[in-house]
């Protein structure tokens, strides 16, 4: 190893029963670097990081660590912690119930007889050399998801992380709070501290990061510095193919023009619920794709689920075809023919004990009812056909669905809504935290899907991806409908000044 070489892993191997995770994989990060570890969902980021940190255990292969003396063992996350080498996960895994100072300590202070004052006034010390806005006594649950974020990574860098590993550490923060993450992470790099950097955001990498590792198909594609890296070149090489215009999917989707193209399948008028939503019209039309935007926070979500019955609607008229019906919770929904697909696929989508199989049939057999259940073969049937149609990677119908990759479980919660059969298939963040490849995918299918008939709405916090998709954009500011865009005025400029309230951008 170098001088400021502080990780080296040398011809990583792992399998997994039927899967080859990854073959002879190289990684090497340097002090004061910030590293991105990029490929699509199954490219082998997180093994290749579950096997650094002691989860998995390595079939084959090194791993170097400056200041140690040859090659290290690593056989559990404990005793990756005690070499120096801390992970911020996607999650926060502190204690909300808990003081800053608590989860800055807690499992390190041995003994019922703390200094709190010392544990108090070392915890300000960090927290003020660090720059982040807390204090030692604060309750963590009153803090911002990036605050408790920084305080993770405080913990780390108090317990002499030589390697500090961020696991998608921004999918869940506002521009203004991944700003200041990247000032910490920035701080950390000048104190020579080497941070590896996992995210799909690729505009965030070309911002904050020095070099970029790229693994497909559990295999290293490369190490490059950013500045010889242009994002097309890397979007190619994570998908293994030369890329053309990915902007122009909706150029190469056909329009319904089948029975009752052009009519209005559902439209709400002053609708409502207790989620905070001023009271709000929208329509959607057979074959159309529309969506809500907005910035975080504005209410798209609380509009969509409304419309589903997800939250409690206080107020409003709805109809479905031209006739009046009451939607009051989701089952009444699904049987007026509506679809849901959660932003929170973790928590409201997956079942993750479940397998592929019994994950894709659930909406179907609840519209069916538990007490005439689909039999085996008809399941089974449904699964394979949907895993085909969808190219849903597992190794089996029969694998626990908390098995697959982010990008893959998605694909299964819209394989059960599309098993369902609905009339109108409303999206809400799709493709947050899945790679390019697998959010192109879900782009053509939205496009086809309405090509067929089926009325979509598609939310999602990238504008880009909404201009791909959406013939007519309904804008949100401040949990309130303030205008609605199509045709020329379907662009980044006109979003950003409808949101400013009329300012041009």
């Amino acid at each position: 190893m170098s001088e400021n070489v502080v990780l080296e892993m040398k011809n990583i191997s792992k399998s997994f029963p039927g899967v080859r995770a990854l073959q002879n994989v190289d990684f090497k990060l340097c002090e004061g670097e910030i590293h991105a570890l990029m490929g699509e969902n199954g490219a082998g980021k997180s093994t290749l990081i579950k096997v650094l940190t002691g989860v998995y255990g390595k079939d084959e292969g090194e791993i170097y660590l400056k200041g140690e003396s040859g090659a290290v063992s690593i056989r559990s996350p404990q005793e990756a912690q005690n070499l120096g080498i801390s992970t911020v996960y996607q999650e926060i895994t502190l204690c909300p119930n808990l003081t800053v100072a608590e989860n800055m300590y807690i499992g390190r202070e041995k003994g019922w007889r703390q200094n709190w004052r010392k544990i108090n006034a070392d915890t300000n010390r960090i927290l003020e050399s660090l720059g982040i806005p807390a204090k030692a006594t604060q309750q963590l649950s009153s803090c911002s998801i990036a605050i408790q974020q920084m305080v993770a990574i405080a913990r780390a860098v108090d317990m002499d992380c030589k390697v500090l590993i961020l696991d998608e550490p921004t999918s869940s923060l506002d521009e203004q709070e991944v700003e200041k993450l990247f000032g910490l992470m920035r701080d950390l790099r000048a104190k020579g501290v080497g941070i590896i950097f996992v995210t799909h955001f690729l505009d965030q990498v070309y911002e904050v990061c020095d070099k970029i590792t790229v693994l497909r198909d559990g295999q290293l594609v490369g190490e490059y510095v950013i500045e010889d890296l242009p994002r097309v070149m890397l979007v190619s090489k994570m998908l293994g193919k030369d890329l053309d215009d990915m902007a122009d999917i909706k150029s190469e989707s056909e329009e319904y023009t089948g029975e009752g193209a052009g009519s209005v399948f559902y439209e709400a008028e002053n609708l409502q619920s207790n989620a905070g939503i001023h009271p709000f019209d929208f329509y959607i039309k057979k074959g159309e794709v529309n969506g809500f935007t907005g910035l975080l926070g504005s209410g798209r979500s609380e509009c969509v689920r409304a419309i589903f019955g997800a939250d409690h609607v206080t107020s409003g008229k709805v109809k479905i075809n031209g006739k009046e019906v009451k939607i009051t919770n989701p089952l009444e929904a699904m049987k007026n023919g509506i679809a849901y697909l959660p932003e929170d696929r973790k928590g409201d989508g997956i079942i993750g004990d479940l397998s592929v199989r019994e994950n894709l049939i659930l909406a179907a057999q609840v519209l069916k009812g538990f007490f005439r259940p689909f039999s085996k073969a008809e399941a089974e049937k449904a699964a394979d056909e949907y895993i085909k149609l969808l190219g849903i990677k597992t190794a089996s119908k029969e694998t626990p669905i908390k098995s697959l990759s982010g990008g893959n479980q998605q694909k299964v919660i819209v394989a059960r809504w599309l098993f369902a059969h609905p009339e109108y298939l409303i999206l809400d963040e799709p493709t947050r935290g899945i790679d390019i490849g697998t959010k192109t995918e879900i782009q053509k299918l939205v496009l086809k899907l309405a090509s067929e008939g089926m009325s979509v709405t598609f939310i999602s916090s990238e504008t880009d991806e909404m201009l791909r998709t959406c013939s007519r954009l309904v804008v949100m500011r401040d949990r309130k409908v303030v205008g609605e865009l199509t045709g020329d005025d379907l662009n980044q400029n006109k979003i950003m000044s409808t949101i400013a309230g009329g300012e041009e951008a």
